[in-house]
């Protein structure tokens, strides 16, 4: 049997999914996992579809394993276990940047490889990992056909006054301009909204990918028209970590008269600010809702203001807008935080159904709301097998 395998590397963490070619051309999920704490003490969990533990593992003083040698052991496993009898034909990789040039998903080879390495100082934080796995791999499997999937690929073709900043065009020129993130999110969402309503997903809608990244889309017949993440994944909306929009004049300050390095203000605005940031307390919306600390509160809120903002923002250039669709870890699995943001909306003609909010969904506003409000689960590992198949002419 056939098998494509989806991975997204981090820098302290690889998630991986296995899917098997059906007879009908299907993809089945037939297990999942991943690899935690790379650089500290990394720990490796593959579960099966069921939901049941296939392999459980931990190195405590494997601080100096690499994404390279933990890729290897789990090869080495996967051999005898949830692979045997089967045949892996292509590896997918999330690529975080695709730069100006890449609008759809590549078979790699080296010159796609240094191309790609030239957009690193776009996605510091991603891309490099990004690229180490797919290296990592070609070490393993040099014959393994692997793709990149872009994340700014479906905002690839948005409008052209969505993609710039108000700076010199020679500037723009050169690459500085609005990409957008999340796209594999947001293709797999459009795709499933039109199945789950298709005149919906014909019309004006703003998906909301809130996790520990976080930003919004705005959609128009499943085409991206305009996106809160910018040149890079910092850009936005409020996240864990990172702070999201920011006037310009902070990062001069920073330098000028509290003498940061740009170093510093890259560490800063990347992963001390954000939810940790203002609470003082944790990154995770869990945390934070389980503290009493008027920090968290305020924290809590200040999230919720500004995607509800950024939401009404968005809905300017779609000249209106008939659906929000919540989505992510955070979209999909916290009801409070999507009462919070609707309640800020509701004289925009959101009106959500508390009872359903708390419930399964996917619909969760009253049926005589005026926007229509949806939590419908992503699942960019899908969308990269899916394009992955496409890629080495196995498409389904």
């Amino acid at each position: 049997m056939k098998a494509v395998v989806s991975l997204n590397s981090g820098s302290s963490s690889i998630k991986f999914s296995l899917f098997v070619l059906e007879g009908d051309g299907a993809l089945q999920l037939s297990a999942g996992g991943k690899i935690e704490k790379i650089g500290i003490a990394p720990t490796m969990i593959v579960r099966s579809v069921e939901g049941g533990v296939l392999l459980e593992r931990d190195w405590q003083d494997g601080a100096a394993l690499t994404h390279a040698d933990l890729l290897a052991h789990l090869f080495a496993w996967a051999a005898d276990h949830p692979l045997k009898g089967r045949e892996i034909i292509a590896i997918g990789h999330r690529v975080v940047h695709g730069g100006t040039e890449f609008a759809a998903p590549r078979l790699i080879d080296a010159a796609l490889l240094d191309k790609l390495e030239a957009l690193c100082p776009l996605a510091p934080l991603h891309q490099p990992h990004n690229l180490a796995a797919i290296r990592a791999i070609a070490a393993l499997r040099p014959n393994l056909p692997q793709v990149a999937c872009f994340d700014t690929a479906f905002h690839h073709d948005k409008p052209e006054i969505a993609s710039r900043f108000a700076i010199p065009r020679a500037l723009h020129d050169q690459g500085i301009r609005r990409y957008g993130f999340h796209g594999l999110s947001y293709e797999y969402i459009a795709r499933r909204l039109a199945q789950i309503d298709p005149v919906l997903a014909g019309a004006r809608v703003i998906a909301a990918h809130l996790g520990n990244g976080a930003s919004l889309c705005a959609m128009q017949a499943g085409k991206s028209i305009d996106t809160t993440m910018g040149f890079t994944a910092l850009d936005g909306l409020m996240m864990g970590t990172r702070c999201g929009s920011i006037d310009p004049g902070v990062v001069l300050h920073l330098q000028t008269q509290l003498g940061m390095s740009p170093a510093e203000i890259e560490d800063l605005f990347y992963k001390k600010s954000g939810l940790l940031g203002v609470s003082g307390i944790s990154s995770d919306m869990r945390t934070l809702a389980a503290s009493k600390a008027p920090e968290a509160t305020e924290a809590i809120d200040l999230f919720a203001w500004r995607v509800a903002r950024e939401i009404a923002a968005l809905a300017a250039s779609l000249g209106g807008i008939d659906g929000l669709i919540f989505t992510a870890g955070i979209g999909e699995n916290d009801a409070d935080i999507r009462s919070n943001i609707c309640r800020r909306l509701a004289w925009f003609g959101v009106q959500i159904d508390e009872l359903a909010n708390a419930g399964n969904g996917p619909r969760i506003s009253m049926p005589d709301s005026p926007v229509a409000v949806l939590v419908i689960p992503t699942d960019e590992e899908r969308m990269i097998a899916h394009h992955s198949l496409n890629v080495i002419g196995t498409g389904v």
